[in-house]
């Protein structure tokens, strides 16, 4: 038929920097996702509503990276450091657009592996796996206004600023604006 899209798996993806590794999560990741995940300042930014509870880390590392996966929307990653093979940060994929081949990262770290720049060599690394080898032609961050160290991981990463989303997001107190941050395929040249 013709306008329709077919959903697509979203790719298994895992990729290495010199400090790090990006793979998907697993079963035996849980202890340290509900650790990241349980970090207030994590919390604080995290792009839910309030309403909507804590991140169960079993079920993030199970079923809904399964479920996401399968449906095409996204994917959940561990960030794990090479240097102790601990894992230090999750990214994820969402808003998937198939036909327009765009996808949106989101990102915490733990409070140990902040102020490194793992996040920023991880999000890049991660950017440039679904560009390259996926055919994703933008990738894309939004931050809360005043979340200056996701914003320095969005500059670091290579993102261009776009602008700014009003009322397009959750953050902890709420509705927030969001800062919009892309990385496309001619970033790569």
């Amino acid at each position: 038929m013709t306008g329709e899209v077919a959903v697509r798996r979203f790719p298994t993806l895992t990729v290495s920097t010199p400090r790090a590794h990006v793979r998907p999560l697993l079963a035996y990741d849980i202890a340290a996702v509900a650790e990241i995940f349980g970090d207030k300042l994590t919390q604080r930014w995290l792009p839910l509503p309030e309403s909507s509870g804590p991140i169960n880390a079993t079920a993030w590392c199970t079923e809904m990276a399964k479920e996401r996966r399968d449906s095409g929307n996204g994917d959940h990653y561990g960030v794990v450091r090479r240097e102790d093979d601990q894992l230090v940060g999750a990214l994820w994929t969402k808003r998937t657009d198939w036909s327009g081949k765009v996808t949106e990262i989101c990102y915490a770290v733990a409070p140990q592996a902040r102020g490194f720049g793992l996040a920023a060599e991880s999000v890049l690394a991660l950017a440039i796996a679904l560009i390259l080898e996926h055919g994703f032609q933008r990738i894309e961050l939004r931050v809360a206004p005043g979340n200056v160290a996701s914003r320095r991981v969005a500059e670091k990463a290579g993102f261009s600023y776009e602008g700014l989303l009003r009322n397009a997001g959750y953050a902890q107190g709420g509705r927030v604006d969001l800062e919009s941050w892309s990385f496309v395929a001619a970033d790569l040249r």
